[in-house]
């Protein structure tokens, strides 16, 4: 299951290990479709990423503090750090490549 994020827990949830966090909105079809892809990574890789999501229109700081411009953009964090951003709509074959570079 995936964390949900606010400005308040973000710093919190994201301190430690990998994570990946989906900064999405409501409204955005695009978002719509990564969710499931979020969801589907989750429950094969969960033991080694966290999978977070986070709501621009609700938490404006967090959203402004990573210059999010344009939604879904995907982070990946590591002990604290960004190491990667990927902007629009990324495949499961994808984002698996990606976090396998950071997951021990």
């Amino acid at each position: 299951m995936t964390t949900k994020l606010t400005d308040k827990n973000f710093k919190k949830e994201t301190d430690e290990g990998v994570v990946l966090i989906d900064f999405w909105a409501t409204w955005c079809p695009p978002c719509k479709m990564q969710g499931p892809v979020i969801e589907q990574l989750d429950a094969e890789m969960g033991d080694k990423v966290k999978f977070a999501k986070l709501d621009v229109d609700a938490n404006p700081e967090t959203a402004t503090a990573f210059r999010i411009m344009s939604i879904p953009t995907l982070i990946v964090k590591k002990d604290g750090k960004v190491v990667e951003q990927m902007v629009g709509l990324r495949m499961k074959d994808q984002l698996a490549t990606v976090l396998k570079q950071y997951v021990d």
